[in-house]
C-alpha cells in the first residue's frame, strides 16, 4: 500500500495513525529467518496459532499451574501485587485501582521556568513553548535530590506532535499536503519536541508539584539545543554538513520515545522514528522519494529516510535531504543529558549505534560493567545491547563518561533451542569489512542496521522497551507485527499477523548482563485468551480485565516486580480496552498472571512508567489523549480535531483541547504501591 492511499484512507483518523500504517512496511530485506520462525521451531506453529501449546511447551512458558483448571479464590496462590483489579473499558477520562490517587503533575503548555508565560492555546509561540512543558510526553525518569526522596529531578521525553488537536483551525495536515503549516507553526512543533527537565517536590500531605523557580528547569529541543557528537562517528565525513563542517555538533534531538537513567543519574533520550522528519522535493512518478542521485541512498532506504511526516524540511534546509543529505546521519542515537547542570551540552553517543532506538535501560552487570538494552522499534528489526569496556567506578560514573563510548554494541540472535547469542558489531570482525561497505567503526555506528543484517540477527516483532533486572534477567516488549506472513513465524515471534504482541524473558549466562550468550523463553503471548485463533497464552487465572495487547514500556519496582504499559494505537478497537498499566507476575506459580491497575482516556497511550526508589510514588505519562482510534469510540465515531476532540482530558475545559500529561500515582494515606 502506498503513502497516498494510506493518507486518504478514511479509516485512519489522524496523521500518526496513517504514517504508522505506512511504516508497517519493513525496510529490512533480511527476512529469511525471523523471530516467528524461531518460535515456530521451538514451540510448534500449529499449536501456538491455535492457542493450544503442548504439555512441555506450556509448562516451559507458564509452569505446571497452566495445566490445571482455574481454582477457587481459597485455593489460588497469592499475587505479589496487592490491589483490587480495575475493570477494563474505554471512556473520556483515566481510571485507577481503588485505594490509589492519580493526580496531574504536568500538562502540555504548563510553564516550567520562572519567566515562562501562562499557556495560551489560541496564541501559541515557539518562544513561549521553549519555556513550557512539551507535547506527547513519553519516557519519564526520576532522580532524588535529597536523602528523604521528597525532592527530585524529573526527566520527560516529548516524542512527537499531533497538529490536528494541537492547533486551532488546522485539521489533518498530511491529507492537505501541509498547506496549513507555516514557519511559525513548524517552529512551535519543534519547540514542543525533545525533553523537559524539571525539579519537583513532595509536600507534607504527600502531594507532588513543580518547583517553578528551580535553576534546573529547562527544555531540550530540536529547535535550539546544541549537542556534542561523541564516539566513532564523530567528525566522520558522513556526519559533516554545511552548518557543521567538523561533524561534531548538531542542533537537537527528536522523536524521543522511551529512554533511561544511568546509574549516576544522567538522562538518556532515545531517538526513535527520526526518519519521519526528513523531507524531499524530489519524487518519482508514483510520488515516492527519488533517491537515485543520493550518495546516501542505500542507507536512507534501509532507515526509511525521508519519511515526509512533517513540513520541517520546507522551512529548515537541514531537514531537506536535497539540500543537506548528511543531516539524517546525525539522528537515531542515544543522547545523554546532565539534569544537574543546565550549562552542560548534551551528548549524542554514536558508539551505541544508529537505529530507531526504543529505550536505553541501564544496569551494572555482575562483573561491574555498564550494560544498556535498546530495541529497534520497527517491524522485523533487531534487539541490541551495549556493554562497556571498563567497569563502573566512582571516577568514571559521571556525565560524558567513556563508559558510553568505549565498549561493544551487540545484536541478538534467538535460536530455536532456546538460546540467545549476542553478536558483536565490531569493524573488521566477520563480514563488517571494507569489502562490504564498512570502512571503519564509524560506518558500523552510522549504518548499524546494515551491519546487523550482515551478521544474521533475528528480525523481531517491533522490539520496544527492554527492562533488565539485577539477577541477569531482561524482559523484551514485542509490541506487534501485522505484516508477518505465515511462512515468517519462528520460535521467538510465533504468530503470523501478530496484532497483539508478546513478551520475551532473557536469562543471561551466569546471571551476568554482559554475557554474550544466554537463554530465552516467552513470558506471555498477548491478546484475548478466549479466542483460540488469537493464540494468546496467560496464566489461567488471568481475568477478563487482566489480559492486554501491544506491550510497549515496562518497569521493575524495588521488589523486582514487572509492570507493563501498552500502546495499541488505533488497534484498541479490536480489544475494546483503552491502553493502561498492568502488573505482570514473572515468578512461581503465578507466572504469566496479569492485573489491570490504571487505564487511559480514549485515544491515549500509556508511557513511563517510573517508580521512586521507595516505591511510594509512580510516574505515568499519558500521551496523545483523544486521538488514536476515535472512529471506534462509541458515540463519537469520527476524526478527533482541535475544535471537536473525542475527550478534553485532563482539563475538561470547553476552550481547551486534550493535553498530554504526566500523572502521579500514590496510595491513599501513603505507603508502597501494590504492597
Amino acid at each position: 500500500m502506498d503513502r497516498k492511499t494510506i493518507i486518504h484512507d478514511p479509516s485512519y483518523g489522524n496523521k500518526a495513525e496513517a504514517f504508522e500504517a505506512y511504516d508497517d512496511i519493513p525496510t529490512n530485506p533480511n527476512l529469511s529467518r525471523t523471530i516467528g520462525d524461531v518460535i515456530n521451531a521451538r514451540y510448534g506453529r500449529r499449536d501456538v496459532l491455535r492457542g493450544m501449546l503442548g504439555v512441555s511447551a506450556t509448562t516451559a512458558l507458564f509452569g505446571s499451574t497452566a495445566l490445571v483448571a482455574p481454582r477457587g479464590a481459597d485455593a489460588a496462590p497469592a499475587s505479589r501485587y496487592v490491589f483490587d483489579e480495575l475493570a477494563w473499558g474505554n471512556d473520556a477520562t483515566h481510571h485507577i485501582a481503588d485505594g490509589y490517587e492519580a493526580n496531574i503533575l504536568l500538562r502540555w503548555g504548563d510553564p516550567i521556568t520562572a519567566d515562562a508565560p501562562d499557556f495560551d492555546v489560541m496564541n501559541q509561540t515557539a518562544e513561549a513553548q521553549l519555556k513550557q512543558f512539551g507535547y506527547n510526553n513519553d519516557y519519564v525518569g526520576f532522580w532524588p535530590l535529597n536523602d528523604e526522596g521528597t525532592r527530585g529531578v524529573l526527566c520527560v521525553n516529548h516524542e512527537y506532535t499531533n497538529e490536528e488537536v494541537m492547533f486551532p483551525g488546522l485539521g489533518r495536515q498530511d491529507r492537505a499536503g501541509f498547506e496549513g503549516m507555516t514557519r511559525e507553526l513548524v517552529d512551535i512543533e519543534m519547540a514542543a519536541h525533545g525533553g523537559s527537565v524539571v525539579e519537583i517536590a513532595k509536600d507534607a500531605d504527600g502531594f507532588w508539584s513543580l518547583v517553578k523557580d528551580s535553576p534546573l528547569n529547562r527544555r531540550v529541543t530540536p529547535l535550539n539545543t546544541e549537542m556534542r557528537i561523541d564516539g566513532p562517528a564523530a567528525g566522520h565525513d558522513r556526519m559533516k554538513t554545511a552548518a557543521d563542517p567538523t561533524g561534531t555538533r548538531v542542533i537537537g534531538t527528536l522523536n524521543n520515545c522511551a529512554g533511561g537513567m544511568t546509574p549516576w543519574g544522567t538522562y538518556l533520550m532515545a531517538e526513535e522514528n527520526f526518519h519521519g522528519y526528513f523531507w524531499t522535493d524530489t519524487l518519482d512518478a508514483e510520488g515516492k522519494p527519488d533517491l537515485s542521485n543520493q550518495p546516501e541512498a542505500a542507507s536512507m532506504k534501509r532507515y526509511g529516510v525521508p519519511g515526509r511526516w512533517y513540513a520541517w524540511g520546507q522551512y529548515h534546509d537541514r531537514f531537506n535531504i536535497d539540500k543537506e543529505p548528511n543531516e539524517s546521519n546525525r539522528f537515531g542515537y542515544i543522547v545523554e543529558v546532565d539534569p544537574f547542570n543546565p550549562d552542560a551540552m548534551p551528548i549524542k553517543h554514536t558508539a551505541l549505534g544508529r537505529f530507531r532506538h526504543e529505550g536505553a535501560e541501564t544496569t551494572i552487570a555482575s562483573d561491574g560493567r555498564l550494560v544498556i538494552y535498546s530495541g529497534d522499534d520497527n517491524r522485523f528489526d533487531y534487539q541490541y545491547k551495549w556493554v562497556s569496556s571498563d567497569v563502573v567506578t566512582e571516577e568514571n560514573a559521571v556525565f560524558g563518561s567513556s563508559l558510553l563510548s568505549e565498549g561493544t554494541l551487540y545484536v541478538a540472535r534467538f535460536d530455536a533451542d532456546g538460546t540467545i547469542t549476542w553478536l558483536p558489531l565490531v569493524h573488521g570482525e566477520g563480514p563488517l569489512t571494507a569489502e562490504n561497505g564498512f570502512e571503519s567503526q564509524a560506518d558500523v555506528a552510522i549504518d548499524t542496521r546494515l551491519a546487523a543484517d550482515l551478521l544474521g540477527a533475528t528480525p523481531m516483532d517491533r522490539p520496544e522497551d527492554a527492562q533488565p533486572r539485577g539477577d541477569g534477567t531482561a524482559y523484551i516488549m514485542l509490541t506487534n507485527n501485522s505484516r508477518r506472513e505465515p511462512d515468517q513465524v519462528d520460535a521467538a515471534n510465533p504468530r503470523a499477523e501478530s496484532r497483539f504482541g508478546h513478551i520475551i524473558e532473557i536469562k543471561e549466562k551466569d546471571g551476568n548482563h554482559s554475557a554474550t550468550e544466554g537463554t530465552w523463553s516467552i513470558l506471555v503471548l498477548c491478546g484475548d485468551p478466549t479466542i483460540a485463533d488469537v493464540g494468546a497464552q496467560w496464566h489461567p487465572e488471568t481475568s477478563e480485565s487482566g489480559w492486554f495487547a501491544s506491550p510497549d514500556n515496562c518497569a521493575i519496582d524495588a521488589d523486582g516486580r514487572l509492570w507493563i504499559s501498552t500502546d495499541q494505537g488505533r488497534g484498541w478497537g479490536r480489544t475494546g480496552k483503552s491502553d493502561g498499566l498492568y502488573a505482570l507476575e514473572t515468578e512461581g506459580e503465578m507466572r504469566g498472571h496479569s492485573k489491570l491497575f490504571f487505564r487511559c482516556p480514549v485515544g491515549g497511550e500509556l508511557c513511563g512508567p517510573y517508580f521512586t526508589p521507595d516505591s511510594e510514588t509512580l510516574f505515568l505519562a499519558v500521551q496523545h489523549p483523544g486521538t488514536d482510534g476515535t472512529k471506534d469510540y462509541p458515540g463519537f465515531e469520527r476524526d478527533s480535531i482541535f475544535e471537536d476532540p473525542a475527550t478534553r482530558w485532563p482539563d475538561f475545559d470547553p476552550a481547551m483541547p486534550p493535553r498530554p500529561s504526566v500523572v502521579v500515582i500514590t496510595k491513599t494515606g501513603g505507603g508502597k504501591i501494590a504492597v
